[in-house]
C-alpha cells in the first residue's frame, strides 16, 4: 500500500480546479474548518480568500509558513522557495501545459499534428514489421571436442 503524502496542511501548494481561479496555485495559509481553508496565492493573482476543499487539489511542494502571515509574509516566502519554478518543473503542470497548447490549435495546426503523428506512425510501423538483418547462426559442435561414446544396449536376460 503507497503512503498518502499530501495532506491538507497550511503551507501546502494547491491546484484551484473549479471556480473563478481555476487551473491556478495557491498556498494554504489556515485551515478554517474540515471543509475550507483559506488560500492566499500573491503570485499567481489568487486574492486571500476562503475556499471548499474540494475544489483543490494538493501538489506536493510545501512550503513553512507562521501562523497567520499575511499576503506580504506569503509573497515573500513564495519567492524564497521559488514556488513557480518548481510547479513548472513538474510533471502535472507541463501536462497541463501541453494540454492548453492544444486546445489553442486551430483547424490547419491541428492538421499538420495530424500529418506528424501519421507520418511517425508509419515510421514505428515499417521497423516492427521490417525483417531483421542478420539472424544469429546456429551453433555448430566444435571439432575439437570429443564426442559422447555409445554403450550398446545389453539383451535381456532369459530364465
Amino acid at each position: 500500500m503507497v503512503n498518502y503524502k499530501r495532506f491538507v496542511q497550511v503551507g501546502r501548494v494547491v491546484y484551484i480546479a473549479y471556480g473563478v481561479h481555476a487551473k491556478r496555485i495557491a498556498i494554504i495559509v489556515e485551515i478554517i474548518d474540515q471543509n475550507r481553508v483559506l488560500i492566499d496565492g500573491p503570485c499567481s493573482n489568487v486574492p486571500r480568500r476562503p475556499i471548499n476543499v474540494k475544489k483543490l487539489h494538493m501538489t506536493k511542494i510545501l512550503c513553512k509558513l507562521p501562523h497567520g502571515c499575511g499576503t506580504a509574509t506569503v509573497r515573500k516566502i513564495w519567492a524564497k522557495n521559488k514556488v513557480d519554478e518548481r510547479w513548472q518543473r513538474t510533471v502535472w503542470a507541463r501536462k497541463l501545459a501541453k494540454k492548453a497548447l492544444r486546445a489553442g490549435l486551430n483547424d490547419f495546426e491541428r492538421f499538420i499534428v495530424m500529418l506528424a503523428r501519421q507520418k511517425k506512425n508509419r515510421i514505428v510501423q515499417n521497423y516492427r514489421m521490417r525483417k531483421p538483418d542478420s539472424q544469429p547462426k546456429a551453433i555448430k559442435p566444435s571439432k575439437n571436442k570429443p564426442k559422447a561414446k555409445t554403450v550398446a544396449a545389453k539383451p535381456p536376460r532369459t530364465k
